[in-house]
């Protein structure tokens, strides 16, 4: 049976901070029940813990359990915080709900420190389950079109893309692999970790090496798309 609790990458992410510790503040968006978070005060006790939540019952959890809390639309709304203010950003299963991903990673960039880290966690679209859908002519069980996700990932495109918006910003320091599908958890495990390329997810530790100029922002227009983006 497969365990889909394992799609969100919590061994991975408590690896990810545990490497990069100690840090002063941590940013979750989309924090959910803020186990990224307590996952991050385990690796680092007394850091700030902050979070982005819309959905009231979450955002009202998070507060009742002493974590700074923002209910804002990060498609929209400038993020609180000063420029090169923040040592992590987490944003973990969001990134593929995104229509206006210029906008949020502008932001993401504004506020995070340089040299420090972006984990960010998205289904893979290149996973072995979804290249076999493909083969046989189904649609992929990460970006169907009766769902939330409005954006599908691959490493080497997504990559490509920090690049392009901003040139040597953003280097991946480690990548691992989220769940395998279709197998039980005692097999889907050591499959992620020895094929991560075929994994459910992808799961990465970035380090921002560079100074951010806007340039997210700045591609949509540049590039002359047609989408209309939010770029403020």
């Amino acid at each position: 049976m497969i365990d889909r609790s394992l799609n969100y990458g919590r061994a991975s992410i408590g690896g990810f901070l545990r490497r990069i510790a100690p840090y002063e503040n941590v940013l979750d968006l989309g924090a959910g029940h803020g186990d990224d978070l307590a996952i991050a005060q385990d690796m680092c006790p007394g850091c700030r813990r902050i979070a982005v939540e819309n959905h009231p019952p979450y955002a009202h959890a998070l507060r009742s359990s002493g974590i700074e809390c923002h209910s804002l639309d990060i498609e929209r709304d400038r993020l609180p915080f000063d420029d090169k203010s923040i040592s992590v950003v987490i944003a973990n299963q969001v990134l593929e709900h995104i229509k206006d991903i210029f906008w949020v990673l502008h932001e993401v960039s504004r506020v995070l420190n340089q040299g420090g880290h972006f984990i960010i966690g998205v289904p893979n679209l290149a996973s072995l389950h979804n290249r076999v859908l493909l083969a046989i002519g189904r649609q992929p069980t990460v970006i169907k079109t009766d769902s939330g996700h409005v954006r599908g990932f691959v490493l080497p495109d997504f990559v490509a893309f920090l690049e392009a918006c901003f040139p040597g910003g953003y280097i991946v320091k480690q990548r691992r692999g989220a769940n395998f599908y279709p197998l039980p958890p005692i097999l889907a495990k050591p499959a992620a970790r020895m094929f991560p390329s075929m994994a459910w997810g992808t799961m990465l530790l970035l380090v921002k090496c560079g100074t951010y100029n806007g340039g997210f922002i700045r591609r949509p227009l540049e590039q002359g798309y047609e989408t209309r983006f939010f770029v403020g």
